[in-house]
């Protein structure tokens, strides 16, 4: 599964949908969006100043733990270990994204899924190496909200989820079931278990230490320029690069 923030971690939370489902929530959410109407406001994001609150929530909690973490595993692991535990997590995903392209029925993305879980599972030491791209073997990274949206269901609004970042009404009603199809979720030792949380998640973050100063130097509106991109992404790894004229 793909990162989908600084502060992602395909470190489960309990999302904010469960949250939406307590008896004062409608009230909220026609508050929210009453305050983010007006001749700028984004169409796709009707909850903006929610938003931006638990953004900026976010980014402090970034700036506080994950950042530093980061920064401290790229100083302390050589790149060929950091490349490894990427390599080892990006071969978990695999699992999870052949279902989702079987399930899309995506024949041609599901054997090369297929064949790069083997290869590198066996001759690339449990996935630590990464055989399968030097053969030329595609990764194909596909979630549950993908196989919502191959099917029709609509994207509906942006949201940023506390922990998790940038999402939307689609994708949040898929969390449940792309947490049980993560593999990690199946580790039976808590200790072990959440630890293998937090390396993955410090991985993640510390790919994106880059951008992340790109962001910071370029002095754009980070939330905005985020969310954009989020949403860009999103459309075009549903439609596998063929975008429609309009829909999501």
């Amino acid at each position: 599964m793909k990162p989908r923030t600084p502060l992602a971690g395909r470190v489960a939370c309990v999302r904010i949908a469960n949250g939406l489902r307590a008896a004062g929530a409608a009230g909220v959410l026609a508050f929210v969006t009453g305050c983010a109407t007006g001749p700028n406001a984004n169409p796709a994001d009707p909850l903006e100043p929610l938003n931006r609150q638990v953004y900026r929530f976010n980014n402090a909690l970034d700036d506080a733990v994950l950042k530093p973490a980061a920064t401290v595993y790229v100083k302390v692991l050589p790149s060929p270990v950091r490349t490894g535990v990427n390599n080892f997590f990006g071969n978990l995903s695999d699992v999870w994204s052949f279902a989702n392209s079987v399930a899309q029925l995506k024949l041609q993305d599901s054997a090369q899924t297929f064949m790069r879980l083997n290869v590198n599972t066996f001759f690339g030491l449990g996935g630590i190496l990464d055989v399968a791209t030097e053969l030329g073997i595609d990764r194909h990274s596909e979630d549950f909200g993908q196989t919502l949206g191959r099917w029709g269901v609509p994207a509906g609004p942006y949201l940023i989820l506390p922990l998790l970042g940038p999402s939307t009404l689609r994708d949040t009603a898929a969390l449940p079931l792309d947490l049980r199809g993560d593999l990690l979720s199946g580790v039976s030792d808590i200790s072990v278990r959440n630890s293998m949380y937090a390396l993955r998640l410090i991985d993640i973050r510390a790919n994106l230490l880059r951008v992340g100063q790109l962001l910071e130097d370029a002095a754009l509106d980070r939330y905005t320029f985020t969310r954009d991109a989020f949403l860009q992404r999103r459309r075009n790894d549903v439609h596998d690069g063929n975008l429609p004229d309009e829909g999501n």
